[in-house]
């Protein structure tokens, strides 16, 4: 069996004349927790895009688990495990915490169409539901409507519903973005404590972020595949430094 988790081949995307990924070869290891960064308009969203469906490559090749998904449509996708965070970033208003994951994870057990009737009928799918609140630290708010949560709960319901489908790969899109400082540190906390076998590929622009969550990163500029490696190897790299850590810390 392969020890990747998701792997792209060549990867390309082009509109028209315009060439937003090129050439792209990158491999998440099972379990890894894995940056992408890059400049704005190094084309990390064209490359995500492309990951989870949304768009089709003008070449190269997709794996998940050694598996050539490069056709599958995106909702296979995440029934196979590839689940991206801002794919589901639209909440239901109107639903509390506890109503949302339930009808997540009825979904996920083929039980959506029913989700309606008496909740006595979803004990299993209820249970399950406050014990990941609870490590989602949204307990407190399980019956807060969605549409009155502070925006960083909001941002932790999010992942949660991503982590409620089971997924083998998550893709975290700038998880932190908005979220005010002071209600930064329960995403930071709950990012650390993501089950250790699910892959994660974290886009983000916050380097803090990035150096205390990932042990690998890619770096891309210009649609391409700049360099990879170590965090370590990664800060101390001149040419990164250059072209996108300089920028980072002043942005």
């Amino acid at each position: 069996m392969t020890s990747a988790a998701l792997r792209t081949h060549g990867l390309c995307k082009q509109f028209g004349g315009i060439t937003a990924t090129q050439d792209v070869s990158i491999t998440i290891a099972r379990g890894a927790r894995h940056a992408l960064i890059g400049p704005n308009g190094a084309g990390k969203t064209t490359l995500v895009n492309l990951l989870t469906g949304v768009l089709p490559p003008s070449a190269g090749r997709i794996e998940l688990e050694g598996e050539d998904i490069t056709e599958m449509p995106a909702h296979r996708r995440v029934r196979r495990g590839l689940v991206r965070t801002f794919q589901i970033n639209q909440l239901f208003a109107a639903f509390t915490p506890i109503e949302t994951i339930s009808l997540v994870i009825a979904q996920r057990e083929g039980q959506g169409a029913d989700f309606f009737r008496p909740l006595c009928r979803h004990a299993e799918a209820i249970d399950e539901a406050i014990a990941l609140l609870e490590r989602f630290h949204l307990a407190a708010d399980m019956d807060v409507r969605t549409s009155m949560l502070p925006y960083g709960k909001r941002r932790l319901l999010e992942i949660a519903i991503a982590v409620a489908s089971r997924p083998r790969v998550l893709l975290l899109d700038e998880p932190v973005a908005g979220v005010p400082v002071g209600e930064s540190k329960e995403i930071l906390d709950t990012l650390a404590a993501l089950p250790s076998d699910v892959s994660v590929l974290l886009i983000e622009h916050d380097m803090d972020l990035v150096f205390r969550f990932a042990t690998r990163m890619s770096v891309l500029v210009n649609g391409a595949l700049f360099v990879e490696g170590t965090t370590d190897e990664i800060a101390h790299n001149p040419e990164v430094k250059a072209v996108y850590l300089g920028e980072a810390s002043h942005a």
